[in-house]
């Protein structure tokens, strides 16, 4: 007796947890990469439809579609073996063991927990169903229907506890008809029969038959992560080297900018001028002209271009006409083969990995219409987006863009209002801004150094340079560079730097070596790890005489400073006796030349230097302490 009554209570317990009914989820093989496919029959189009997967048949054509995130495949290789791994999974699906049978009615509010449940009549969703996972990631959910299926417009399936749209699985055994403006969820395969998916319809999942007609009209679709689906990381990024740091960048080509433009970032030319653009809007160093910064600037782009050149597609968008438009596109390698027209919204889907990488390469101009717009959703990184485009690029005004522009042998135009999140760069063309909201560099390591002044001003026949700094973080020294022409520049003294963070620092140098007209300035500042920055070029407009000494008064040595050309001259240095105890001549002094004297064994005193040249005598007193 005790022993029929443990088998009720066993019996009792077994049924009152029907959450311990196991499915197993089929194994999908290539399949898998398919949003929308069918082993025989068409799959047709119609409206803007956004999808993530791959499309195709192993026995038709496919038609209508624009530019669809995955590849698109016809009666080849792919959609056979597709066609194969379907058919696996379609039998494993349709022989696993029910545990659940519910009325041919879903949804309407119920909550279903993870099962296989079987129905042997058509069957219709209509409203909110909910497929709750009770915590477990692996729960599996198979719905075996014996007949068509058909799902009511606006209904939704909401998966809740750990549920994942890659553990969903409809098997049907009939026509299967989505209404307009449905939340789907699961991989649909239905066998012999069609699949109609609606206006506004969206899909977290794949629609597959094994024979019939895949149709869809405007709807947003796409393959579920998860479940062992790979991880999309897309390519390696480039070395973008010193070009990290720079916003605004041609390897070749003058640099302007028109009406307000703020950016972050260092903007230059490695060929050309860079002007217009006021330092008080801009967060980084303005190159006016070519210099050693530029330089290895344009050398770095065109290694990060070469790379982005040869790196192979993993997709190709057909409709490069057609771009934008609220596409997703995901970490990949993407090739548009032709001229490219960019209108609307186009989303960069990172799925939640941050270090993911989108490279879109253009084989011609890219244009985008006025209020175009990058999105970057899921855990994309603008630092982490690349543009590669052989032909003109024109950001139409108030676009938002993100990413790095890496056109080659082609001019750049950034229009009024727009918004770059990231950095717009040419091998080889004019760069051109219209008062941009904003541009930022992002993946560069912040300057250790923000210089707020940076002036020059006559002292007598001297240069006095004085300059400011805040929040040195990681700063060496300045190296102070002087040209007599503004291009060519040479150093003339080092500053150590003072390290005060979050604090101002002033800073002055004197330039004895003056030369009568225009002397150039700036400043190379060099941080702990050798990287380095360059200031924006002061000018300083010096008269006088031709030459000066420094210093005076002296006492082991001194210099005669030659400020101007001249020729055929003579110095000599006399004593309070009138007796000559220095004497040296040049048959052409150059502007810039210094000629050092040594003092050792000259008394103490006043002395007279006298430079005679082309029969002009001239004297200055030499105080010796």
């Amino acid at each position: 007796m005790k022993k029929k009554l443990l088998r009720v209570i066993t019996a009792v317990s077994l049924l009152a947890f029907p959450i311990l009914s196991f499915a197993q989820a089929p194994n999908l093989g290539t399949a898998a990469s398919f949003v929308l496919f069918t082993s025989t029959g068409a799959v047709t189009n119609t409206g803007n439809s956004q999808l993530t997967g791959n499309v195709g048949t192993n026995s038709g054509s496919s038609t209508g579609f624009g530019n669809v995130n995955g590849v698109m495949h016809d009666n080849d290789g792919a959609t056979n073996q597709a066609a194969s791994d379907l058919l696996i999974a379609y039998n494993q699906l349709n022989t696993a063991v029910p545990a659940f049978f519910p009325a041919p009615l879903l949804g309407n509010g119920d909550t279903l927990n993870a099962g296989v449940y079987k129905i042997s009549a058509p069957t219709v969703l209509s409203g909110n169903l909910t497929l709750n996972a009770q915590g477990n990631a692996n729960a599996v959910f198979i719905f075996q229907i014996q007949a068509a299926f058909s799902v009511n417009a606006l209904s939704k399936i909401k998966l809740i506890n750990g549920a994942k749209a890659c553990n969903v699985f409809w098997k049907v055994e009939g026509m299967v008809s989505i209404a307009a403006a449905t939340s789907f969820k699961g991989t649909i395969v239905a066998n012999n029969a069609a699949i109609n998916l609606s206006t506004n319809d969206t899909l977290e999942g794949r629609a597959l038959s094994t024979s019939g007609a895949v149709t869809l009209n405007g709807v947003l679709a796409y393959t579920p992560i998860g479940c062992g689906s790979p991880t999309l990381t897309g390519p390696a990024a480039p070395n973008l080297g010193t070009a990290v740091c720079y916003a605004i960048f041609s390897g070749n080509g003058s640099v302007t900018n028109s009406g307000v433009s703020r950016v972050r970032g260092n903007i230059g030319t490695n060929v050309g001028l860079t002007t217009g653009f006021n330092p008080l809007y801009v967060n980084g160093t303005i190159h006016p002209i070519p210099d050693g910064s530029t330089a290895a600037c344009a050398a770095d782009l065109l290694n990060a271009y070469n790379y982005l050149n040869t790196l192979p597609k993993d997709i190709e968008l057909l409709y490069p006409a057609q771009f934008g438009n609220n596409l997703v596109l995901t970490p990949h390698t993407y090739l548009m083969n032709a001229a490219t027209a960019f209108n609307g919204t186009v989303f960069l889907n990172a799925q939640g990995n941050a270090n993911a990488v989108f490279v879109i390469k253009i084989n011609g101009a890219l244009t985008t219409s006025t209020f175009s717009k990058v999105k970057l959703i899921n855990g994309t990184q603008a630092k982490n987006v690349f543009w590669k485009i052989e032909g003109a690029v024109n950001i139409n005004d108030y676009s938002s863009f993100a990413g790095t522009i890496v056109a080659n042998n082609a001019a750049i135009n950034l229009a009024t209002g727009d918004t770059i999140i990231g950095r717009a760069m040419t091998t080889n063309g004019a760069v051109s801004t219209a008062s941009i909201v904003d541009t930022i560099t992002e993946g560069c390591t912040s300057l250790p150094v923000s210089l707020l002044s940076f002036t020059a001003e006559k002292r007598n026949n001297t240069s006095m340079l004085n300059w400011s700094t805040v929040s040195e973080i990681n700063n060496a020294y300045f190296e102070v560079q002087k040209s007599m022409d503004g291009s060519r520049f040479t150093s003339i003294g080092k500053v150590d730097a003072g390290n005060r963070f979050n604090a101002t620092q002033s800073y002055s140098f004197i330039d004895s070596k003056t030369i009568i007209g225009k002397n150039y300035y700036r400043l190379m500042q060099v941080d702990k790890d050798g990287r380095f920055t360059y200031s924006a070029i002061v000018q300083l407009n010096m008269t006088g005489t031709a030459w000066s000494v420094f210093p005076n008064p002296a006492t082991d040595k001194t210099s005669i400073q030659i400020r101007s050309q001249l020729g055929n001259v003579s110095f000599t240095i006399i004593n309070n006796d009138g007796k000559v105890v220095y004497a040296t001549t040049r048959q052409t002094a150059i502007a810039g030349e210094v000629i050092d004297i040594s003092l050792a064994g000259f008394a103490k005193g006043i002395y007279l230097i006298r430079m005679v040249s082309d029969n002009v005598i001239k004297t200055e007193k030499l105080v010796i302490q």
